[in-house]
């Protein structure tokens, strides 16, 4: 079953110092679970890395464009790029799919 042309996949990830991850780890599940409230979101995660400490590997799905632009706006969004910044994020970097069709492996 293909997807609505309009859905966009988001594959990244984003480090924290290992120092910060403890810390952080209750704001992450609070935006994540947020989110998944949202219009328009059909998933959404973060994942650390078990080898690679302080690395969280993020997944998102969203219906489109549109609903992915309005999730950037919510306060749980704002506030949670707020704190990645106090907890000292080192990089983070982000891609954004268009999806043209699916398969199950």
């Amino acid at each position: 079953m293909s997807p609505d042309p309009k859905t966009v996949v988001i594959i990244g990830h984003f480090r924290l110092p290992v120092e910060s991850m403890d810390a952080a780890r209750e704001p992450m599940a609070r935006v994540v679970a947020a989110t998944r409230n949202e219009p328009g979101c059909i998933k959404y995660a973060y994942a650390p890395d078990p080898g690679d400490p302080g690395l969280i590997h993020v997944s998102e799905v969203w219906e489109s464009r549109e609903a992915l632009d309005a999730h950037f706006t919510t306060p749980h969004m704002k506030q949670w790029q707020a704190e990645r910044a106090e907890f000292g994020m080192l990089e983070r970097e982000i891609t954004l799919y268009t999806a043209s069709g699916s398969e199950k492996l």
